[in-house]
């Protein structure tokens, strides 16, 4: 009888789309040089091809986790027949080998999209060959270092299951996915770039290609830092978001370097400036994805997201240095081509602001770089071991956020090239006073920590601007037409989709400071040791522990308290805290119990073991200010970067046609 052995099947499928991935970058590459049109759509047919392999590889993957397959080496090593579907299912990213073979798996999906819908021109079959070239490094990390495939001779009758803290909320099943879209969507962009130096085409004609994928790319990358944190949150049970961990880190800086990018990308397609600035971001932003999953998947840093002493640091630490030297080698000889031939007419100007924000933005990433890599530094050096904690980052990353705000708010409202004194004194003069006012009702309403109330007035500062902004754009429309407000601003959200989904993003990056601010600076954190039936008070509310609960299931065993919570001796909700084991070799890991409401949240952790004859629980209770509107400010966030993408192609092209236009007209 035929028997289908999964594991040589999916390293079959691995190395079909390896063997792919090489002729497609190498087809790819000559048919650009030698404009054999063959071989250039031989290549883009073997994109497609790539995806549709490591599809089944994938597939081949996931049948292997249902079936409780424990001859594929991956499975025996990470899943569990106990374990339910969704965690079976996400279980492929939860330990190294699966994670990069999801990461493949999108890179062939996003190279085959472009490949299927990049328009004809002479970057496409450079940049699909570069994307190929990409996948091989990764498909043969799959298929030579890290194969998840590998057979067992004799095969487990169970397996361990997935890490704990990842089996312990849903969040892991999206934040993973989320990360790796947003890195591999910023493959895109970069691989437009190399290929505009290669060309010799460093215009504004790969941006424009690039501009749907650079925000997609962003878009993803926000809502992972974003699900990251709420899973933080709702796991660790220290009741915070963001604690400065290196993977955390790794994974911000490339966002920090893709937000200046997408900011100082308009100031090239208005005024033919900063092409080599733009060109050293996005290979920057590439490059600290790299060297981010080198940092997570080689043991160099210890975190509870790291995927400590994999078999692949070397080759990615190689593939980083590969990559950096390459490409800033490439920019070095292509400097003539790419060097700016315009000038900054004034400081005070939009551009003006566009390049401070940058300027910020890199300083905030060679912040969070030095923090993060500094003791990993002293330790090769010296062996000594060296914390940078968030008080490092803290300090020194604050101010320069304060200043981030002020150029946020005011450099919309400039104009290119040069502002009117008179217009900018006006506008100035609206935002400065709504941030004296902002500023001076929280003082009255107790908010005197220097932090939360610099944030509140900046916060101020920014809504005025983007009233000011709406005001600018819809009030000579209401003039001329005598509608309704809600159609002018319907009709105006409708014609001019990336201005209307950047003031989103902007208010949702205000609402996120708030929550960040008044979370950090008013937090309330407290350890209480409860007898069941008594009560203690804390930050207005009464706890009252009720009594002690057991819950068996096949995937794990929970124990915990029932605490009612009254406030003014009414009852406001009953929490349930618990620590979870999974399986019987696994550690405890905890489930806090969080109380949302809009002003705060009520956030309660076990602190110690409850059994059957425990006549006591400790809990760690935490209060913390508008957390949940960073959580609502992300949602936002997304929503907003969705809307402008309605646009990005068409706005693009239309700035562009206008700028050449104007250039053309030039003396």
């Amino acid at each position: 009888m035929f028997s289908l052995h999964l594991g040589p099947l999916g390293s079959a499928s691995v190395f079909i789309a390896f063997g792919l991935a090489l002729y497609g970058a190498l087809a790819g590459a000559i048919g650009a040089t030698r404009k054999d049109a063959r071989l250039q759509t031989s290549a883009r047919l073997a994109a497609v091809a790539g995806f549709v392999i490591t599809t089944a590889a994938v597939v081949v993957m996931q049948a292997a986790l249902l079936g409780d397959d424990f001859s594929v080496s991956y499975v025996a090593s990470h899943s569990r027949i106990a374990s339910p579907t969704w965690v079976k299912i996400v279980t492929m990213w939860a330990a190294l080998e699966g994670s990069i073979l999801l990461w493949a798996w999108l890179l062939t999906g996003y190279t085959a999209l472009l490949a299927v819908t990049a328009p004809l021109s002479p970057l496409r079959p450079w940049a699909i060959s570069i994307m190929q070239g990409v996948q091989v490094f990764f498909l043969g990390v799959v298929g030579f270092l890290a194969n998840p495939f590998t057979v067992l001779p004799v095969p487990p009758l169970d397996g361990p299951g997935p890490n704990e803290l990842l089996q312990n909320h849903w969040m892991m099943s999206v934040h993973p996915v989320f990360m790796y879209l947003g890195f591999v969507g910023l493959t895109v962009p970069f691989a437009y770039a190399v290929a505009a130096l290669i060309t010799r085409r460093p215009g504004t004609e790969w941006m424009t290609q690039t501009r749907r994928w650079i925000l997609t790319g962003w878009g993803f990358l926000s809502a992972a830092i974003v699900a990251g944190g709420w899973w933080s949150y709702e796991v660790l049970g220290w009741g915070g978001y963001w604690a400065w961990d290196p993977v955390e880190n790794v994974s911000f800086m490339p966002w920090l370097t893709a937000t200046a990018f997408i900011h100082s990308v308009q100031v090239q397609e208005r005024r033919r400036m900063l092409k080599p600035w733009n060109v050293l971001l996005i290979i920057s932003t590439f490059s600290l994805s790299i060297l981010g999953t080198f940092l997570t998947r080689s043991g160099v840093v210890s975190s509870v997201h790291a995927f400590g002493n994999g078999p692949v640091g070397p080759a990615f630490l190689a593939f980083f240095l590969v990559v950096t030297l390459a490409s800033f080698g490439l920019l070095a000889v292509r400097w003539d081509d790419v060097k700016d031939r315009a000038d900054l007419d004034s400081v005070v100007s939009r551009e003006g602001s566009f390049l401070g924000v940058n300027i910020l933005f890199v300083a905030l990433t060679a912040a969070v770089f030095l923090g993060t890599l500094f003791p990993l530094v002293v330790e090769a050096v010296s062996g000594a071991k060296v914390t940078v904690g968030a008080p490092f980052f803290d300090q020194v990353t604050l101010p320069i956020w304060m200043l981030v705000f002020l150029l946020m708010g005011i450099g919309p409202l400039l104009p290119w090239r040069r502002a009117q004194q008179q217009r900018l004194g006006r506008n100035l003069a609206w935002m400065l006073g709504a941030l004296v006012v902002s500023g001076a009702v929280a003082w009255l309403l107790g908010v005197h920590k220097v932090y939360p109330l610099l944030t509140v007035a900046v916060a101020g500062y920014n809504v005025m601007s983007l009233i000011l902004l709406l005001s600018g754009a819809l009030v000579p429309r209401f003039r001329l037409s005598k509608l309704g407000p809600l159609r002018i601003l319907r009709s105006y959200a409708a014609e001019s989709p990336r201005r209307t989904g950047s003031m989103i993003v902007h208010l949702a990056v205000v609402i996120v400071a708030l929550g960040v601010a008044f979370s950090s600076g008013y937090r309330v954190d407290e350890q209480l040791r409860l007898d069941f039936g008594a009560s203690a008070e804390f930050s207005g509310y009464t706890l009252t522990a009720v009594d002690r609960f057991m819950e068996r299931t096949p995937q794990r065993i929970s124990a915990g308290a029932i605490i009612e919570v009254s406030r003014n001796g009414r009852p406001v909700t009953t929490l349930r805290p618990r620590l979870n084991l999974f399986g019987e070799a696994g550690r405890t890991v905890p489930t806090p119990a969080v109380y949302y409401t809009p002003t705060h949240d009520l956030y309660l952790n076990l602190n110690s073991t409850v059994g059957p004859d425990s006549t006591f629980v400790v809990l760690r209770v935490v209060k913390s200010p508008l957390v949940t509107w960073i959580w609502v400010g992300g949602a936002i966030l997304l929503l907003g970067t969705a809307y402008s993408l309605r646009g990005a192609r068409r706005g693009v092209t239309a700035r562009v046609a206008v700028g050449e236009a104007r250039e053309g007209a030039a003396p």
